[in-house]
């Protein structure tokens, strides 16, 4: 069982709510920053991690202040499993739009990329950031950036949790959150984060280290036109003169053997995902 948030009040009743939420057999608590003032995000997060372990039951405390305090920086340290990076996810490919004026704000898919990129060494086995949950299938992208979204959110290591209705969806949606190979690259024992280790205009290459010495590998076009774009094992941390098998995740076939680099057409907003095995 889930619980997303504390009840209003909840302010000071950190141990009363704990012994709840374990009564309720309670596994995953996402806890909110709704309704603060001058309360300091590390203390307060810590004593709801006391509170929790108090009540003798494992439950997974999700840090929810949308990154306002940093917390790759101290969540893991106050008992945090993961926390939120930014402002809430919204159905869209890209951009950002203010909760009200002056408010930040809900992010595209692309903005929330942007602002993962460069704290990937944060997180690891038991302390993941978290860029919020899948919009995969709520209608506000196409099926081609829905499985762009997906892709990302399996490199980055984040938490897969659907936010559309499992029970309506059309076949292209389920064969997406279904994608075993896909999943397989978030669930890798290694537990690293991928990250952006190429960008030009709008192409981009992204690495996600994988257990065994392999690599997952997204090839990414942000553009209104189809481009072609280039791993170059170099950027990969490996020798140029390795020669790795390479396996596309979404087509689900091998594409033959590649020394040096692999390059392919990126259609528009979309992905190549592979794996790279030497």
């Amino acid at each position: 069982m889930r619980a997303r948030k504390p009840a209003p009040g909840g302010l000071g009743h950190e141990y009363q709510d704990a012994l709840k939420y374990a009564s309720w057999g309670v596994d995953y608590l996402k806890y909110d920053w709704c309704n603060t003032t001058t309360q300091d995000a590390r203390a307060s997060y810590a004593n709801m991690r006391n509170a929790l372990d108090a009540t003798g039951r494992p439950i997974v405390l999700s840090i929810c202040e949308w990154g306002t305090a940093k917390p790759w920086l101290w969540g893991q340290e106050v008992g945090g499993n993961l926390w939120r990076t930014t402002g809430d996810i919204q159905d869209r490919f890209s951009g950002k739009k203010e909760w009200e004026p002056g408010n930040c704000c809900s992010f595209g898919g692309t903005a929330i990329l942007d602002a993962e990129a460069e704290i990937y060494s944060y997180a690891g086995p038991g302390h993941w950031n978290d860029p919020d949950m899948l919009e995969v299938g709520n209608g506000g992208m196409t099926d081609t950036e829905y499985r762009s979204h997906f892709s990302f959110w399996a490199l980055l290591a984040a938490p897969l949790i659907a936010g559309n209705d499992l029970r309506d969806m059309k076949p292209e949606i389920h064969d997406i959150l279904t994608n075993k190979e896909v999943i397989a690259v978030n669930q890798d024992p290694l537990g690293r984060q991928g990250r952006r280790v190429w960008k030009e205009g709008d192409l981009e290459v992204w690495s996600k280290p994988l257990s065994g010495g392999r690599r997952a590998v997204i090839l990414f076009n942000r553009g209104e036109s189809e481009k072609q774009a280039t791993a170059k094992w170099t950027d990969l941390d490996y020798p140029e003169s390795l020669s790795a098998s390479v396996r596309d995740l979404w087509q689900k076939k091998e594409v033959g053997k590649s020394t040096g680099k692999f390059a392919a057409a990126v259609a528009p907003h979309a992905v190549v995902m592979v794996t790279l095995t030497p």
